[in-house]
């Protein structure tokens, strides 16, 4: 026979996906119907106006939805605005910078990608080519990696010292886990405007990466080429640094034309 915490336990979680569908849901009907009452909400939902109630401040804390003037209805918030806009920025980065990295990838016989900040790592969007070794979607840790490095140059102070509150994983030899070494590392990257990364992440494996801008100055993600020790030579490091920063360039022009005047 199950005790009663162990029958609370398994509720929870249905409890929990119950609730976030019904917010879902109810996100998905502001947009369908505009402004509506919450009474009309739960109705059309079928649950009981106080839970509709409920749902609906806890999304109003976060900017989803808000309510208009004082009628007493509710409209998608800010808050929805604001994430779609991210979504829509690092689409609008992947695609237009895919045959960038193609054509790099060509030129410096590496592999070139595409990563922006997602959750503490470096996401990458873009790759090229295509090849048995695919990042696309993986999240990279930031210390460890020359785009993850370009990235956490920029962020802001809290943000950045959040990062260093945080225990550093040791990838290989040559990960950088100690925050001095981090520090006057990133110190570096800011000064010279590029990163690199020489096996830290993966042992045999060196990069260079250089900021992304978005229109409006601020960096919203890094151009990278990765190839093995061999063929990318420390001494080769500032000629692909400028190689790479010329086509952020270029990004950041094609960027600019999409957000028009």
């Amino acid at each position: 026979m199950h005790n009663k915490s162990e029958a609370v336990g398994a509720a929870e979680p249905r409890t929990a996906t119950q609730a976030v569908e019904r917010a879902l849901s109810l996100l998905v009907l502001l947009g369908q119907r505009g402004p509506s009452g919450v009474t009309e909400l739960a109705r059309e939902l079928g649950v009981h106006k106080s839970t509709a109630s409920r749902l609906m401040t806890t999304m109003e804390k976060f900017r989803f939805v808000e309510q208009v003037g004082s009628r007493g209805k509710f409209q998608l918030g800010f808050g929805i605005v604001r994430l779609a806009g991210t979504t829509a920025a690092q689409l609008d980065i992947a695609r237009e910078g895919k045959p960038i990295c193609a054509r790099l990838a060509s030129e410096l016989r590496g592999i070139v990608s595409i990563s922006v900040l997602d959750a503490g790592g470096a996401t990458t969007v873009a790759q090229e080519p295509s090849t048995e070794r695919n990042w696309i979607g993986l999240r990279l840790p930031l210390h460890a990696t020359a785009s993850g490095k370009v990235l956490l140059a920029n962020f802001g102070f809290e943000q950045f010292e959040e990062v260093l509150r945080q225990p550093l994983p040791r990838f290989t030899e040559r990960t950088i886990v100690s925050r001095g070494v981090l520090t006057a590392d990133l110190n570096r990257v800011r000064d010279r405007g590029w990163a690199t990364a020489c096996g830290e992440f993966e042992a045999e494996l060196h990069s260079v990466a250089v900021p992304v801008l978005r229109p409006g100055g601020r960096v919203a993600g890094a151009l990278s080429v990765t190839a093995d020790s061999e063929h990318l030579r420390a001494a080769d490091f500032p000629a692909l640094a400028r190689v790479l920063g010329e086509a952020a360039e270029e990004l950041l022009e094609r960027l600019q034309q999409l957000a028009g005047p």
